[in-house]
């Protein structure tokens, strides 16, 4: 329990829950379950029983209950992946992320990728937007176009020099279609591959793979862009080598021609719900990739390069939990433009999500107005092809599957993967609610912070601890 003096500045109904929650006789038992979640911000709460019998006698081995526990009800970790949301499972997920993009860079038999890959030509490609307008930035050590020489953390970078003439609904018709484009450019990406290759593109598929991990970004001025290792394979994926001809400047010349390529057509569009209102109109709108697309080769980790694997591993895990709340949006649904003044929405940001919701009317199918908040984009922060490394999925898998077999071992239940030990176990759950009272979201915050504390000092001795190991 965090001492008192942090607790000074508490409003009087946490500091009235928190002190109900430390005189409560299963205070200890709540900690402990809020600890088990890495102090989630919004856990899941589940009420049921599990009951586990050996199969050939019928006894029962274990049981439990979620009636023994303070309140009724288990806290289980909320899973959410945004930072803005939930800290403690934000960072659960941005590690899954760095040892599914690492496990593609430098293999990890484990995870279903050989460590041959790292002879496999990588490269870190950048597909950004085009322009939409002047922004202010930093262009080297030049000034801003506004005269300025802006600092690192200016609220103005980012943002247009002139609003009024910005193109705010190509840029949200941009996000919206960005998922297309990368699309496309997958597509068109094996075409070049062949193409510079002098072969058919049956007998490029036959002799090679392209597999990929990729992430998306909202830049300072609301835009996405989308970060990509890509990789070439053999014709059996990562467990065979890429032919001769699969170099790294043919990779990286393929993905240039490709993102030129990639043109995603908006038809004109006209809405007039007033016959006495004027109709408003949008015209017919090509869209493509930025003319900034940058290609670096990734190489192997601890060679002195600038672009290494984990480097690659930890930038795309660092932007995997954020979203367009970096813009400084709002990370939940705005149902009306009167929300925004309310949220304290920048004038930027509110801008783009105003023209997401003008916008809806005339595109429904793009439902625009649900992904007003995320400035447009809808599709996933981060995906994978099929043979690039393993998935999110099977990481979680391997995660509970290590805790299930403590958690049998302080238990003293056969291993189920004994033959010879069958057991059956029942369960029966169901869903009370989510979240936090007052004084355990402080105690969640606190618990939390010392966690984060540990890993630190953790990783600070780390390096130490590994010297005094290679002096022994």
């Amino acid at each position: 329990m965090t001492d008192t003096a942090t607790m000074a500045g508490l409003d009087p109904a946490t500091l009235a829950d928190v002190l109900r929650l430390a005189g409560s006789q299963g205070f200890d038992r709540i900690q402990d379950q809020i600890r088990r979640t890495g102090g989630c911000t919004d856990p899941i709460r589940l009420t049921g029983t599990t009951i586990t019998r050996d199969a050939a006698t019928g006894h029962v081995l274990h049981s439990y209950s979620t009636a023994t526990e303070p309140g009724g009800v288990l806290r289980l970790a909320c899973g959410n992946r945004r930072a803005s949301r939930c800290p403690a499972c934000a960072w659960t997920y941005a590690g899954d992320t760095y040892h599914l993009i690492r496990a593609g860079l430098v293999g990890d038999p484990a995870k279903g990728t050989p460590e041959t890959i790292r002879d496999h030509p990588r490269v870190f490609a950048t597909l950004t937007a085009p322009s939409f307008g002047p922004v202010h930035n930093r262009p080297g050590n030049r000034p801003c176009r506004c005269g300025t020489h802006h600092q690192d953390d200016a609220p103005d970078l980012g943002t247009p020099l002139d609003p009024e003439s910005y193109d705010y609904a190509g840029a949200v018709l941009w996000n919206n279609h960005a998922c297309d484009l990368w699309r496309y450019f997958t597509i068109y990406l094996r075409r070049e591959i062949a193409k510079l290759a002098g072969l058919t593109q049956k007998a490029a598929r036959e002799q090679s793979r392209v597999s990929f991990g990729k992430v998306a970004e909202y830049q300072k001025r609301g835009t996405i862009h989308f970060h990509a290792v890509i990789r070439f394979d053999g014709p059996e994926g990562p467990d065979s080598p890429p032919p001769a001809w699969a170099t790294l400047d043919l990779l990286t010349d393929a993905i240039r021609a490709a993102a030129a390529r990639v043109a995603v057509d908006v038809p004109p569009a006209w809405y007039q719900p007033d016959p006495e209102q004027p109709a408003r109109t949008e015209p017919a709108r090509t869209l493509r990739w930025g003319e900034q697309i940058d290609v670096r080769p990734i190489r192997a980790f601890g060679d002195g390069a600038e672009i290494t694997e984990q480097a690659v591993a930890s930038y795309v895990a660092k932007y995997a939990t954020k979203a367009a709340e970096t813009t400084g949006t709002v990370d939940r649904r705005i149902g009306n433009k009167e929300a925004l003044a309310l949220l304290d929405v920048p004038d930027h940001p509110a801008r783009l999500i105003t023209a997401c919701l003008d916008l809806h009317p005339l595109y429904p199918d793009r439902k625009l107005r649900d992904w007003a908040h995320m400035l447009g984009f809808r599709g996933h922060f981060s995906t994978k092809s099929r043979s690039y490394s393993t998935t999110l999925g099977a990481l979680r898998q391997v995660r509970a599957d290590y805790r299930a077999a403590q958690q049998r071992a302080a238990l003293g239940l056969p291993d189920p993967d004994d033959e010879e030990a069958t057991t059956l176990t029942l369960a029966h759950w169901v869903y009370a609610g989510h979240g936090h009272t007052p004084g355990e979201s402080w105690l969640a915050a606190n618990i939390r912070r010392d966690i984060q504390h540990n890993r630190e000092i953790a990783r600070e001795e780390l390096p130490a601890l590994l010297a005094d190991e290679r002096d022994c």
